[in-house]
């Protein structure tokens, strides 16, 4: 099995700026490619920002971070990309942006190089199927924050070899990483349930089943998840999981997918949580209010 010593990232947003630290972290040369200067300052602010929280936390040293920094490229060439032995795209769930850029990239990159898209809701397949390449491309769909969270899902579809999986699975374990194995179905294994789990909560809300933190507290003190539905609604986004929900329910056509009117409305109001300051809760004071969605 050939190691990948050099990885391409596609996008230096939030998930993949995180994607490119623990690539850059684990010893891999790492690319990381942008449509501008100013996204990849941006997202190269982010990785230095997580990585002096890290080494302040004492979990990495001062020559841990200097030497993850050193092994990062920042680019808004496409084309740097295709030395890279494996490639990770973590860019907008849009499928046609995806596969505008897999087929650039199918033209450009090395036979061996393997495809992997960080997407959480779309369909490995249908990616696969805008290159030549079906048999060696993946999902490794890492989770926010990717530096600290340690799951990533090696998602195989029906084109992708034995050889690719266990590529994938084996570059997910030098990071630090456990993996699993998933279907390629929409939302895989953790969206496919807990995506219908948040959407109910909000449908109870609506329905006046319990206030927001009521409902919050009793998940937390009731289950002992580490935090409640509407807090990780806000922490996620409400854009990105209104997003998601529609690209699932598209799929399977269930209505436990289908994204409930508070949702739709609270996104089309611009309220998508913590990174717009407000959603099911105002990040304006401290500690966190309650928004008045006027229920």
């Amino acid at each position: 099995m050939t190691e990948i010593k050099t990885a391409g990232v596609l996008g230096c947003g939030l998930m993949g700026s995180g994607i490119a630290q623990v690539c850059a972290a684990a010893g891999h040369r790492t690319i990381v490619r942008e449509v501008s200067d100013s996204l990849l300052a941006k997202g190269r602010s982010g990785i230095e920002g997580s990585l002096a929280k890290l080494v302040e936390r004492g979990k990495a040293s001062e020559a841990d971070r200097d030497a993850t920094l050193s092994r990062l490229v920042f680019t808004t060439r496409l084309a740097d990309v295709a030395q890279a032995g494996i490639v990770i795209e973590a860019v907008t769930e849009n499928l046609e942006l995806k596969n505008d850029l897999w087929k650039e990239l199918d033209g450009l990159c090395a036979a061996p190089t393997i495809f992997a898209s960080n997407t959480s809701s779309l369909t490995i397949a249908a990616m696969a199927a805008a290159t030549t390449r079906a048999d060696r491309f993946v999902g490794l769909h890492f989770f926010n924050p990717v530096p600290l969270m340690k799951l990533v899902e090696v998602v195989r579809t029906v084109t992708t070899s034995p050889a690719t999986f266990e590529r994938a699975m084996a570059f997910a374990r030098a990071l630090g990483k456990e993996p699993i194995a998933a279907k390629d179905n929409s939302g895989f294994i953790v969206n496919l349930l807990l995506v219908p789990y948040l959407l109910d909560a909000i449908r109870a809300l609506e329905h006046g089943v319990g206030s927001i933190p009521d409902i919050d507290k009793g998940m937390v003190l009731g289950t002992g998840y580490p935090m409640g539905p509407f807090t990780l609604l806000d922490f996620v986004g409400l854009d990105t999981t209104y997003q998601i929900a529609e690209i699932m329910f598209d799929e399977y056509r269930e209505p436990r997918y289908a994204p409930p009117p508070l949702l739709k409305r609270m996104v089309l109001a611009g309220m998508y949580g913590r990174k717009s300051g407000r959603g099911f809760y105002d990040y304006a004071t401290k500690p966190p209010g309650v928004c008045d969605l006027g229920l």
